[in-house]
């Protein structure tokens, strides 16, 4: 049987990339490279200004990896016109430390409701080790209007 894609709005990561530009996700160099039909899949490098003073990477750059992945995709499984998803909670578990090299997190959702949704996150490295795994729930709620400084 085949699986229907889960985007509601036509999603690609060029567009993905763009719309991070001076975000968190610039500074972190996070840049998205594959939608699946029910996944998200963003690369980050492991960078000295990330990591805790004894090397490894900090768990909040993951935590802020993972959140970044998620809450894009939830926001492509929604009308924009309507709704937007933001983020209410996040859970993650560090596995093992990294001191360079690519993360790689592939967001896939738990749950696509019109008032919730729950994403899990898989953070691995380039060697397919899985250095964290994460659970983030968004609100739906009523699209507010953006305010540019």
């Amino acid at each position: 049987m085949s699986q229907k894609a889960i985007w509601i709005v036509p999603i690609s990561t060029e567009e993905l990339n763009a719309r991070g530009r001076g975000t968190l996700a610039d500074h972190l160099a996070i840049r998205f490279t594959r939608v699946e039909k029910d996944a998200l899949i963003a690369e980050m490098p492991v960078q000295e200004i990330l990591s805790q003073p004894m090397g490894i990477l900090n768990g909040g750059a993951s935590a802020a990896f993972a959140e970044t992945v998620a809450s894009a995709a939830a926001n492509y499984c929604i009308d924009p016109t309507q709704k937007v998803c933001v983020g209410i909670e996040l859970n993650i578990n560090h596995l093992k430390s990294v001191r360079s090299g690519i993360l790689i997190a592939t967001a896939k959702p738990f749950h696509l409701g019109a008032k919730t949704q729950v994403w899990e996150i898989q953070i691995r490295d380039e060697t397919e080790r899985l250095i964290a795994i994460s659970r983030l729930t968004l609100a739906v709620i009523n699209n507010i209007p953006l305010v540019k400084k």
